[in-house]
């Protein structure tokens, strides 16, 4: 049976005090710092990442931008419109439509929907706060992806511990 792992990335901290649309909303200084953290954590832990599925919102391409820029060779990008404050079954959908040849994807998004399907695939609350990471082994086909069919293998946020993943 084929093996994937979904890493599923929050955006980092956002910047609350303009009036601007939600999906406007820029990263906070702080979110600046944060993001090229969790970029270096995947660089050092991840190995190739094949595909990243990402939010329309601004926090969270930014994210994904500062993220990606520590990886040795980034991958495709594909901006999902389905991301943006989906629940879980919503972000299920998108990782059921995944082609099977891709081998690891990163989804940056945000809650509560990213916490809410971790718990589902894992049936383990995950904490999601800005800039962390949870990293499941999903077997089989990404289709298959369901309720309890995912292994958590590492969850927080860099430089903190994570964990090892094997």
């Amino acid at each position: 049976m084929p093996e994937h792992t979904l890493i599923v990335l929050r955006h980092a901290k956002s910047d609350w005090s303009g009036g601007g649309a939600d999906r406007q909303r820029p990263l906070a200084k702080r979110g600046r710092r944060q993001a090229p953290d969790a970029g270096r954590w995947l660089a050092a832990n991840a190995g190739r990442i094949d595909l990243a599925v990402v939010s329309p919102a601004e926090r969270a391409r930014a994210t994904w931008e500062l993220a990606s820029a520590e990886l040795a060779v980034p991958p495709p990008t594909r901006i999902d419109d389905r991301v943006y404050a989906a629940s879980a079954a919503g972000l299920l959908e998108v990782v059921r439509e995944l082609p099977d040849e891709l081998g690891t994807v990163v989804l940056v998004g945000h809650n509560p929907g990213l916490e809410d399907l971790v718990s589902l695939l894992t049936e383990q609350y995950v904490r999601m706060v800005t800039s962390g990471l949870a990293v499941l082994t999903l077997s089989g086909p990404w289709a298959g992806a369901a309720h309890a069919s995912a292994e958590l293998r590492a969850s927080g946020r860099p430089p903190g511990e994570l964990g090892d993943v094997p």
